[in-house]
């Protein structure tokens, strides 16, 4: 392991756009039966049947958000809904010059938001529509305007290129910087979308420095999966008077189900390709004072040739430069999977390296030609555990421990039955 790469620099490697996800509208009905049977009166007798007590109708309410004629709103706003006694039946928005604002429901159905960002000083209209159970509809209209742009961002960035394919292990990752504060991740957290296809819910989960946000469901992606995202961040307000920079949206696939498994002990590297063992290569880890992190890891980057150069963090004294093959990211303090033709007679005896796994020349090649950014590598035995952050680390919690890093209430069919490591099937390396 050589950690001579800084994390900016790696980030600036890794950004990418992002992709829309899909809100729906919900509808709810209920009835019952209106015949009630014969009964036996007191004493034996027949009588007649006796009415069964109903819920007396919800009254019909609605009302809308932003406030008519509000000014200065961002263009974040939603246009929020609240409708009892009936559902909403549609809501247009359009600009002063008449154009319409494309859009969808929240699933659960409190506000309207905008596909993309609104205009910046620019004044809008919207008509909603709602229909009470008996069907009765209802309209109101209202407008407001947006400020204008702010010079104070909060930098994002979303790690998934569009069209691209990545391993089964892919958190959806949100980077921001500066961090964004506990009091604000709420609000940030409810503008981010994630649709899957086939569906598979999910949770996000914030790091302790509010830097990175994951997003990921209780088991790996399913094979196949498409995953559209929308970051809708442009221009949300937060506590510390910055707005969020810009919308970053993506689409993209999952791959086959790619996974290694390293053992300390027996310094192996297991392959398995959809579940069945197709190698096993001899490797050799981080020396006692460099050890590899326990625990488990993603693949970020991938360099078929690069160079590491330790001299910056190191000193002329210890520092190094050296020409390196198949080197593929873990974390971002510097460990990496690679080939090391100066270790082949330690790997599978002893652990000689800076930190990173290492592999003959022709395993790490053969390797490199297999992975894809997003496979999983599950390293047991170590002196250390894998940091939480360092690298996308979404997986090396169980699903217990993961969802407590959410900002908002964990829908019910999320929530895990305890609050044990058994409580969830996801692998997790131990030491």
């Amino acid at each position: 392991m050589l950690r001579f790469v800084t994390r900016q620099a790696a980030t600036r490697k890794l950004l990418a756009a992002t992709a829309v996800g899909a809100l729906g509208l919900s509808l709810a009905a209920c009835g019952g039966d209106d015949k009630a049977p014969a009964f036996v009166a007191a004493g034996g007798k027949q009588g007649a049947a006796t009415p069964q007590p109903t819920a007396p109708p919800v009254p019909f309410e609605f009302s809308v958000t932003p406030a008519d004629k509000k000014k200065d709103l961002p263009v974040s706003t939603e246009i929020g809904t609240n409708v009892k006694g009936g559902s909403i039946t549609s809501v247009k928005l359009v600009d002063k010059a008449g154009k319409a604002v494309g859009g969808a429901m929240r699933d659960d159905n409190t506000s309207w938001v905008p596909g993309a960002p609104l205009k910046y000083d620019t004044d809008y209209t919207a008509t909603v529509v709602a229909t009470s159970t008996g069907g009765q509809a209802e309209t109101k209209k209202i407008s407001f305007s947006t400020r204008g742009k702010s010079g104070n961002d909060v930098g994002s960035g979303l790690y998934l290129f569009n069209g691209k394919t990545y391993g089964v292990a892919m958190p959806v990752v949100v980077e921001f910087t500066p961090g964004i504060a506990e009091k604000d991740r709420a609000a940030v957290e409810k503008r981010l979308f994630v649709k899957t296809d086939p569906p598979q819910p999910g949770v996000w989960s914030w790091v302790s420095t509010g830097t990175q946000a994951y997003y990921r469901a209780p088991d790996y992606w399913r094979p196949g999966t498409t995953i559209t995202v929308r970051a809708a961040l442009e221009g949300i307000p937060l506590s510390n008077g910055r707005v969020g920079d810009q919308d970053r949206k993506a689409s993209a696939k999952i791959g086959d189900k790619f996974e290694m498994k390293v053992d300390n002990k027996t310094k192996k590297m297991q392959v398995l390709k959809n579940d069945k063992l197709v190698k096993t290569f001899p490797v050799s880890l981080g020396k006692p004072s460099t050890p590899s992190s326990s625990g488990t890891l993603i693949v970020m980057d991938k360099q078929e040739h690069t160079v590491f150069d330790t001299f910056a963090e190191l000193g002329p004294e210890e520092g190094y430069r050296t020409d390196i093959d198949f080197a593929q990211r873990l974390t971002w303090g510097g460990e990496f999977i690679h080939s090391a033709p100066w270790s082949v007679a330690d790997q599978g005896v002893r652990n000689v390296s800076h930190g990173c796994v290492n592999l003959a020349p022709d395993n790490a090649s053969w390797l490199f030609g297999q992975t894809k950014v997003g496979d999983p590598i599950t390293i047991k035995g170590t002196e250390r555990k894998a940091e939480p952050g360092n690298g996308w680390t979404a997986w090396n919690q169980t699903w217990a421990q993961f969802v407590k890093g959410s900002a908002l209430p964990v829908p019910a069919n999320l929530r895990p039955a305890t609050t044990s490591a058994a409580a969830t099937p996801t692998p997790t390396a131990t030491d």
